[in-house]
């Protein structure tokens, strides 16, 4: 499945999510032609239970959509789709075949069938369908709950520092599409967590189109009688970059193939951590070998390194991710520091839960 997956998400955005209709795309268009294909395709189902309409197909398959997107740097919240479908087949509902995406910042309160609230940060939340979000998050028995964007009462627009829609919606007694309490094995920071996940994978895929396009300029490019690239300190650079996208890929990787019913907790954290340190280290090396040019509007270098740079910072900053990783080892011990590094999946995130990343 997963070989299927990679083939036909690389093909599908290699002919639609040019750099033209992505930089057309800022600013919160909406690219209704790539997601007609994408959705068409069925790939917003692909985690979804097969008794509710998916493929039911593993995070460690679903590593090569998300890695896909951010290679692209496609304008819409395909990884987003992904995790909310997910979430709502674990808790029984049914997949949702429309535009949806899902907030990680959510206060809440979920009254019968009765929400009100707001929803911080939703990714694309302007364009889309429904929303999924956690209710009651402070509560003895959270709720998935499912949310129409039309039911939303207020909205601010908000836009990231690559031109993608992070946008605020406010419910005041509003009806749910649907709800279901949250499965006991998964924490109410269930949807932070994924979204770290989603970021480092995003960013471990722009990170090698980058590496790929700084690579191919610094060939192309001559400078006193030969292409800089032979020179060595460029050289040297351009190594450099190549260790960080490597270790980007890995740690993004290891934390989709630990992921099952529950996100593996530590190495998501770890991924986090180490592709927002690779995304820094990548685009200023990039920026440096491009030169003048990498500045320009023109070229679509800053279609990479501003999401890298907005990415990065997304579901919980580095040093925030760092904090929770030394937390987790000072709680383990001596005893339990092993165990801790090779569990394939951790305890549920309860030092996330109402707190601010």
């Amino acid at each position: 499945m997963r070989e299927l997956f990679e083939s036909t998400i690389e093909r599908l955005l290699a002919d639609l999510a040019t750099p033209e209709y992505v930089l057309g795309c800022e600013h919160g268009k909406w690219p209704e032609q790539l997601w007609a294909v994408l959705e068409e395709s069925g790939f917003t189902l692909a985690a979804v239970p097969e008794a509710l309409g998916g493929a039911e197909a593993s995070w460690a398959d679903i590593y090569v959509i998300v890695r896909a997107a951010g290679r692209f740097v496609a304008p819409l919240p395909l990884g987003e789709a992904l995790l909310a479908n997910w979430l709502l087949g674990q808790a029984g509902i049914e997949a949702q075949s429309g535009t949806l995406s899902f907030a990680a910042d959510a206060k809440l309160s979920l009254d019968g069938d009765r929400v009100s609230g707001c929803v911080h940060d939703v990714p694309w939340g302007r364009h889309v369908d429904a929303v999924v979000a956690i209710a009651n998050a402070d509560s003895a028995v959270p709720s998935v709950v499912l949310l129409s964007r039309a039911s939303a009462q207020g909205q601010t627009l908000q836009l990231n520092g690559a031109g993608e829609p992070r946008d605020q919606l406010s419910f005041s007694n509003a009806q749910v599409l649907a709800s279901k309490p949250l499965p006991h094995r998964l924490s109410a920071s269930v949807l932070q967590l994924g979204g770290a996940m989603l970021r480092s994978a995003q960013i471990a895929g722009a990170l090698h189109a980058l590496l790929d396009m700084t690579a191919g300029y610094a060939s192309a490019r001559t400078q006193f009688g030969r292409p800089i690239g032979a020179f060595q300190a460029v050289q040297q650079q351009l190594a450099v970059f190549a260790e960080q996208v490597a270790a980007a890929n890995i740690a993004a990787e290891a934390a989709f193939a630990e992921s099952g019913q529950q996100l593996a907790e530590l190495s998501i954290a770890v991924a986090k951590v180490s592709t927002a340190e690779a995304a820094s280290v990548g685009a200023g090396i990039a920026h440096s070998v491009h030169g003048a040019i990498g500045f320009t509007q023109e070229y679509s270098l800053h279609l990479f390194t501003r999401r890298l740079w907005a990415w990065r910072s997304e579901f919980g900053s580095a040093s925030r991710w760092s904090q929770h990783i030394g937390q987790q080892v000072c709680a383990a011990g001596g005893d339990g520091y092993w165990p801790l590094l090779t569990a394939h999946a951790s305890q549920p995130l309860s030092s996330f839960v109402g707190r601010s990343l």
